[in-house]
Parts: C-alpha cells; structure tokens; sequence
C-alpha cells in the first residue's frame, strides 16, 4: 500500500480515539493515534522514534506492532531518556524496545553504531516537550523563573545567557527576526543588551515588556523564546540534517512522519518531503516525471482534533506530515539550461 492509499483519518474516528490515552506527567505525545495509524506499515518492522521525550510515541507505536515489531528510541536528554526507559522496561526485557542517546541530527551514524542500516518508519516530533518547558531550571518559558539555559541536551553547548549577555545587538536582532518571526526584533535587542546583565527568564522577559506594547507582550515573549532556543540548540540546521540522512536508512515502502509547531520547520519539512530539497524547486525527469526520495500524502499536513486541542491545548499548532520512501530507480535529470 503507497502512502497515497492510507485512508484520511475521519473526524469520528478522532472523537473515539482518547487523545490522552499515553500522556504522562512527563508528556502528552501528539497526534499518536494519527502517526499510528499512517506511519506502520510493517507490524513486524523496525521503527525509530528519534524525538523520545516521556515515552508516549514509542509505547503507541509498541502497542500498535506485532511480538516481533521492534522500536528505537533517540533522545540527547538523560531525564528523558530514563523516564522513557522506566516506562517501557518491560518492553526492554523483550527485546522489543531500546533506547540511544545522541542528537537526531546524527541519525544514520547513530544507527550505524547499533548495527542498524535500514529501519521501516522513522517519527519525528519537533519542538520541546511538556516537560522541558514545565522544569524552571531548563529555561524554555518565560512564565517561569529559571537561568537562561533553554538548551535540549544540558551537557554542554550554548545557552541563552551568552546570546543575550555576550552577542552584538544586531545579531539578536536577527536571532528574534528569522527564528521568531518577530517584527519589533530591533527595539527587542537594543532593550536586552540594556539590559545586561540579564540572569534569569524573568530578566529576560522584563526587557521584552520595555520594549513592546502591553497587548502584545505575550505574543512577542514567545517569539523571542522560541528565536533564542532555536538559535541554541541551532534546531533548524539538526532538522535539515535528519531530513536529508532519513531518504538513506527508510527502506523502501517505510515512511516518515513529522510533527512541527511553527512555519519555520513546517516549511522545510513540506518542501523536503515534496521536492526532496529545501528551496521547494521541483526537479524532474526527461519525462516531466518528479525525481524526490518520498511521495507525501496528503499533500496538506494533518492537524489535531478539537477533542485532543481541548485536552491538550499544545496540540494546536502542531501539523503532521506523511511521506512515503519511493523507489531510487527514479529517472535522468533534465539538463539545466
């Protein structure tokens, strides 16, 4: 069955799905039942979760696989990765389900590294997790106090304290702009660097209010956020970097699902996924025919139920896309003019 075959999901078969059925205190994994039911296409296959987090995808995606079924989970977080392992330790014991730390962004060598070269479904869910922005000491909300950290893997690596106290103002103007989408970057970046020094989320969070209407304080702090841990943790090159490795270890026929949160990866994930490049440029054959590594279906992403919005408000802005890993047969280029 092609991905272009996989039923859409119906809005009454949304409504019976309980959309907490694998949230923990941890986590409420998104989209689960929807990523189920499109992205196995092998019972008996091996699957990779390299967005860990609790545990919640790769528990649905267990319960979903035959005995045989097998499911890796990737994750550069310690906490995450033993919560995951704790919840799933019986499925350790099996043999069913192991885990490996590392960042995504290193997919193939770190499959490699288990003797893993080719897998049937690799899951994506980008962003942070309950948990993370809940811990005040991560530094990813701005509704709590915590040091300036927002960093996914806490070992070692840049923080947000040294873009905010160290960088030119010009270049947190841009960090605001282009991560966040932010049009006040400018007024936003002379207020921070006026700031210094700036040591917790609060400080940080006090120089946005200066420099930004009161109506809009809450819609420019999560932009800025959002910049900054992009920047930190440089989310955008990683996500490009897992995209291009996926087209080398899913086999022909497997599949990739992503969940992204914002327009800035759901943008590079829809153009991948359909043209196989980044800059959304269509490249064909001497046939007129599109050469790319996966065949998305449905073309528009997937987004969550009022039912699971309501249950899990993160879930809003979440869109899952599916793609199918095509032949590498494909055709000849059309010689540029």
């Amino acid at each position: 069955m092609t991905a272009s075959d996989a039923p859409a999901p119906s809005s009454d078969s949304e409504s019976d799905a309980d959309p907490l059925k694998y949230a923990t205190e941890y986590h409420a994994p998104v989209l689960s039942h929807e990523v189920i039911d499109r992205l196995i296409t092998d019972p008996s296959g091996c699957y990779v979760d390299a967005t860990l987090g609790g545990g919640g995808h790769s528990e649905a995606l267990l319960d979903a696989l035959a005995p045989e079924g097998v499911v890796i989970g990737i994750d550069q977080d310690d906490e995450a990765l033993a919560t995951a392992r704790d919840r799933l330790a019986d499925e350790i014991e099996a043999g069913r389900f192991r885990t490996v730390q590392g960042n995504f962004g290193r997919l193939q060598t770190l499959l490699e590294e288990i003797g893993i070269e080719e897998i049937d479904g690799l899951l994506l869910d980008l962003g942070v997790s309950s948990h993370q922005i809940d811990v005040p000491e991560r530094g990813f909300s701005f509704q709590r106090e915590g040091p300036l950290d927002m960093r996914m893997d806490p070992r070692g690596g840049l923080t947000a304290h040294q873009i905010v106290n160290h960088w030119a103002q010009r270049d947190i103007a841009d960090v605001i702009y282009h991560y966040g989408d932010e049009r006040r970057s400018r007024p936003i970046a002379r207020a921070i660097v006026d700031a210094r020094p700036l040591e917790t989320t609060h400080d940080l969070a006090d120089a946005v209010r200066s420099a930004v209407p009161e109506r809009d304080e809450v819609k420019s702090l999560a932009r800025v956020f959002q910049g900054l841990r992009i920047a930190v943790n440089a989310e955008l090159d990683v996500l490009e970097d897992v995209l291009e490795q996926s087209a080398d270890v899913i086999r022909e026929g497997g599949r990739i699902a992503v969940i992204s949160y914002h327009s800035l990866e759901d943008r590079r994930v829809k153009r991948f996924l359909r043209y196989g490049n980044f800059e959304g440029k269509p490249i064909r054959d001497i046939y007129g025919t599109l050469i790319a590594p996966f065949e998305e279906s449905p073309r528009s992403a997937i987004e969550a139920g009022e039912a699971e919005v309501q249950s899990n408000p993160r879930a809003r802005s979440a869109r899952l896309r599916i793609a199918e890993r095509t032949a590498d047969d494909a055709g000849t280029p059309v010689p540029s003019v």
